[in-house]
């Protein structure tokens, strides 16, 4: 199939801001669980004087994020004039000078690292993976985003960066908790295969679809429906060793995190459905209101004490 040119239009202002998706900077959300995790264990990092270089790092994220977005932008326009509605990004359409692109790539990187750096030497590091994260997924010859599977593992592994961002934004010298960020991990890729699982109904393996995403040469709804499935029991197999050993009062919250997660995969199976745009699911209201009482139940798990279950769950002896 022969994809579109770029149509015959100038570059504007507007074109280059559209670049940089700041309504996607909603995703930065996947930041403050690390920031929550790491103050139930360093209640002294919580303190009015940490406003400064909490803000500092959630908009260094968020530059990174964008010159992630601009280089995805540059590189996917070919591939986004097959979709119905990236079309009219500013890319494809058309609306930018290519060549002032490249550089707003490369400057938004460098204005986040150097603020990452202003918040501490770990955070700074943690920004530099996560942009160059966003180049094995989108530059040739890796771009992990036409390999079936590793396009989602790839993409996810943001998360947990996220979280890291989290973390060392408050400061604490506790050590990040390897179950969790697993547990992260795997979250975004049951998540992201949802998505994959959303577009893919859209378009199918057709010609206009895996000109779109060339994954969609491979991918089945039923090899999705089985990646999703390992996806979800492996997050939730880590999300119970952070619990068992850390913080035994969170397995209350296992069947809202699960209400979630089904709530999410239903949405896939619906026309049209907004898990093919994850910046848009704060009209989704069934869903926001899982997420609430998810998140609210969570947050007051990990600070309030339930002695009771410890008679259920007590220590295992170890055996001699």
């Amino acid at each position: 199939m022969t994809v579109a040119p770029a149509p015959a239009c100038r570059p504007t202002l507007a074109g280059h801001l559209e670049l940089l998706r700041v309504d996607h900077w909603v995703k930065n959300v996947f930041v403050l669980p690390g920031m929550v995790v790491a103050w139930s264990l360093d209640p002294a990092r919580f303190a009015p004087a940490a406003i400064p270089r909490l803000a500092g790092a959630l908009l260094s994220v968020g530059l990174v994020a964008s010159s992630n977005y601009v280089l995805n932008g540059l590189l996917d326009a070919p591939h986004d004039r097959c979709h119905p509605l990236k079309r009219h990004r500013a890319a494809p359409a058309g609306r930018i000078d290519t060549r002032l692109a490249w550089v707003q790539w490369l400057a938004l990187m460098a204005a986040g690292v150097a603020l990452g750096l202003w918040v501490s030497r770990p955070f700074a590091l943690t920004m530099a993976a996560l942009w160059g994260m966003g180049c094995v997924y989108n530059v040739s010859p890796l771009r992990t985003k036409d390999v079936p599977y590793l396009d989602v593992v790839s993409e996810a592994v943001n998360n947990p960066l996220r979280m890291l961002a989290g973390w060392y934004a408050t400061g604490t010298a506790a050590v990040p908790i390897t179950s969790l960020l697993l547990s992260y991990w795997m979250a975004g890729c049951y998540f992201m295969a949802v998505k994959r699982l959303a577009e893919l109904r859209t378009f199918g393996s057709t010609a206009l679809g895996t000109a779109y995403r060339r994954s969609f040469a491979y991918y089945t709804e039923a090899r999705l429906l089985n990646s999703i499935a390992f996806y979800g029991s492996v997050a939730m197999l880590f999300f119970g060793a952070f619990i068992m050993r850390y913080r035994l009062e969170l397995i209350l919250a296992f069947p809202a995190v699960a209400w979630v997660m089904a709530a999410y995969l239903a949405m896939a199976f619906r026309e049209g459905s907004a898990a093919q745009n994850p910046e848009r699911l704060y009209r989704e209201r069934g869903l926001m209101a899982a997420v609430s009482i998810t998140t609210v139940l969570m947050l007051a798990l990990l600070y309030v004490d339930v002695p009771a279950l410890y008679l259920f769950f007590p220590p295992t002896v170890p055996l001699r």
